[in-house]
C-alpha cells in the first residue's frame, strides 16, 4: 500500500488490553505507526503505558486529563498525521483486526479518499457484532440493519463504529474529526453524519474482518451484562445532544418526549440482575443522562434544514454482503 497506515488507540486503565491486542495486532499489521493516546487514569497506569510504548516503539499521547473517546481520537490522529500518516486505523484497546483485513479497507481506501471504512466485526464468541447500523429519526433508537425489516419506509440515518474505522486523510481534515462534546458513545454517530454532510460516503467492508471483546475495556466479567454507569449515562444524555447537533426543532421535541423510553431500553441492554443488588447505580445513571440531555437539547436546539434522510435502497451506507449488526452507539 502507498498510503501510509497510522493506527490510533484511546486508552483508559486498559494497559493490559494493549499488551495482549493492539501488541498482536501491530506484529501483524506492520502500521507506519501506532499512537497511543492514554487518557489518565492512574499514574501506575501511566507508567505501564510507557513501558509498552517504549518496548514497542509506539508513539504515546499523554493526555493530562480524561479527554473522553472523542477527544482521544482527536490527539492521536493530529499526532499520527503530523508523522506521516496517510490512513487513521481507529481500534479500541479490546479489538483486534489481520493485516489482510486492513489490506481490504486500505485497498478500498486508495480510489475513495472521502470514504469511511469499516469492517465486518465479530464478537469474541464470532458472532456479528457489527456491519452497519441505522439511526432513525423518528425516535433516536439504533439497530443494526438487519433489523429494518421491522422498521420499512422509516427514515434513517446510517453509522459506522468506532470500535475499528479506517478513515482517509482527506476524509478526516474536512470533517474536523470527532466531536469531543460526547465524551464516550454517539461520537461515532455524530461523525457518519457529518461524513454525508461534507459530500463523503460510508461503507462496510464484508470481507474485512475484525474482532471486538465488547466490554473488556470496562473491566467486567463477560459473563455479567450489566454495563458501566459511564455507559447508561452517555448513552442516554447523548441521544438528546445528537438531536440538538443535527435535527431541527420538531425533532428535537419528539425525541426529547421520549427519553424516558429511550433509557429505559438502554438500560435493559445490561440485563435485569442488575436491579436485584443495587438498582439505584443503573437508575441514578438514567436520571442524570435524561436531565442533563434535556438541558443540553433545549439549550442547543437550532432550526435547520436536515439533509433528506436515507430511504431504503437509496444512496447511504453501502453495507456490502452483510445481514445487520448489533448497531448499539
Amino acid at each position: 500500500m502507498d498510503a501510509a497506515l497510522g493506527v490510533v488507540v484511546v486508552n483508559y486503565a486498559s494497559s493490559a488490553l494493549l499488551r495482549a491486542n493492539l501488541s498482536e495486532t501491530v506484529r501483524e499489521v506492520e502500521p507506519a505507526l501506532v499512537v497511543v493516546v492514554d487518557n489518565l487514569s492512574s499514574w501506575s497506569e501511566r507508567i505501564a503505558v510507557r513501558a509498552l510504548a517504549a518496548e514497542h516503539g509506539w508513539e504515546i499521547v499523554e493526555a493530562e486529563t480524561n479527554l473522553g473517546f472523542g477527544g482521544g481520537v482527536n490527539a492521536g490522529a493530529e499526532r499520527a498525521l503530523s508523522l506521516g500518516a496517510q490512513d487513521l486505523l481507529l481500534l479500541n484497546p479490546d479489538a483486534t483486526i489481520s493485516a489482510e483485513a486492513v489490506r481490504a479497507l486500505q485497498r478500498r481506501a486508495t480510489s475513495s479518499r472521502m470514504t469511511a471504512f469499516a469492517p465486518t466485526i465479530l464478537d469474541g464468541a464470532g458472532k456479528i457484532w457489527f456491519d452497519g447500523a441505522d439511526v432513525y429519526l423518528s425516535d433516536g433508537r439504533t439497530m443494526g440493519v438487519r433489523r429494518r425489516s421491522s422498521r420499512q419506509d422509516e427514515a434513517r440515518w446510517e453509522w459506522l463504529s468506532g470500535a475499528c474505522l479506517l478513515i482517509p486523510d482527506m476524509l478526516w481534515r474536512a470533517t474536523g474529526g470527532f466531536d469531543h462534546d460526547y465524551f464516550l458513545y454517539w461520537e461515532d454517530v455524530d461523525f457518519s453524519r457529518r461524513v454525508i454532510d461534507v459530500g463523503g460516503d460510508l461503507v462496510v467492508v464484508s470481507e474485512a474482518i475484525a474482532v471486538h471483546d465488547e466490554g473488556g475495556t470496562q473491566g467486567r466479567d463477560p459473563s455479567d451484562r450489566a454495563k458501566s454507569e459511564g455507559y447508561y449515562y452517555y448513552n442516554i444524555r447523548n441521544r438528546l445532544m445528537f438531536a440538538a447537533k443535527h435535527l431541527d426543532d420538531e425533532d428535537v421535541h419528539r425525541w426529547r418526549r421520549g427519553a424516558w423510553a429511550s433509557a429505559r431500553e438502554v438500560l435493559l441492554r445490561g440485563g435485569r440482575r442488575q436491579f436485584l443488588s443495587k438498582p439505584w447505580i443503573p437508575l441514578g445513571a438514567a436520571f442524570r443522562g435524561v436531565r442533563d440531555g434535556r438541558r443540553i437539547s433545549r439549550r442547543s436546539s437550532r432550526a435547520f434544514t436536515a439533509r433528506p434522510a436515507t430511504q431504503s435502497g437509496a444512496p447511504g451506507v453501502q453495507c456490502e454482503e452483510t445481514s445487520g449488526g448489533q448497531g448499539e452507539s
